[in-house]
């Protein structure tokens, strides 16, 4: 029961909608009728300007730290990566700590309360993988930053960033630390990026197009 009750509570978390609070509160408006149509910061700061942006993109990322942090207390693991003990059972924690870790980005690309259509999952994964990989997280988004500052496109960014995180962590096991239960932390990371680049599917089109929409 406790295994089944972290993707539980990491889904209903990850679904909980605060861009689309926050423009509905200030605004009186659906932001997903603005831009890209979804819930996450860069269309809430479109809508709602970017103070709404930025509140919208810490709230997301700390649902991912929270879903995180929720699973570990309950499966008996330590919350702030110190080393744990090895053995089956301690496996077996870290694959439900994995799976929680993609349900919450599920849950904010589709949440209940909004039929299923949320965010991209882009905050909401950087919370997951700070709280699993942090150096991952810190040099995706030196990727990030570089690929917005030069092409204004923060869908581009994003996208980049999210499938770059397997490849850190796999070199980071490599020539940095080895990663303690590597295949789950591995697992979260390329599930991560193939729901952000499914959510980022109608950027991809406009991006094929010219028709994205660019950062200002």
């Amino acid at each position: 029961m406790r295994s089944i009750a972290v993707i539980v509570v990491a889904y209903f978390l990850g679904s909980i909608p605060f861009g689309y609070l926050i423009v509905r509160a200030t605004q009186g408006a659906d932001v997903r009728e603005t831009g890209s149509g979804g819930t996450g910061a860069t269309n809430v700061s479109r809508r709602a300007g970017k103070t709404a942006g930025v509140v919208t993109l810490l709230l997301d990322a700390l649902k991912g730290v929270a879903a995180v942090a929720i699973a570990k207390v309950i499966l008996g693991l330590p919350v702030f990566n110190e080393a744990a003990p090895s053995g089956a059972s301690l496996e077996s924690a870290y694959w439900w700590l994995a799976a929680a870790a993609i349900a919450v980005i599920v849950g904010h690309i589709f949440p209940v309360w909004l039929r299923f259509r949320g965010g991209k999952g882009v905050a909401t994964g950087v919370g997951v993988f700070l709280m699993l990989t942090p150096l991952a997280v810190a040099l995706a988004g030196v990727i990030f930053v570089l690929v917005v500052l030069r092409t204004r496109y923060v869908s581009l960014g994003s996208m980049l960033a999210a499938v770059a995180i397997p490849l850190f962590v796999l070199l980071g096991n490599a020539f940095v630390q080895p990663v303690d239960h590597l295949m789950p932390i591995l697992s979260v990371a390329m599930a991560g990026a193939m729901l952000i680049m499914f959510a980022h599917r109608e950027n991809i089109r406009r991006l094929i197009s010219g028709a994205e929409n660019k950062f200002r």
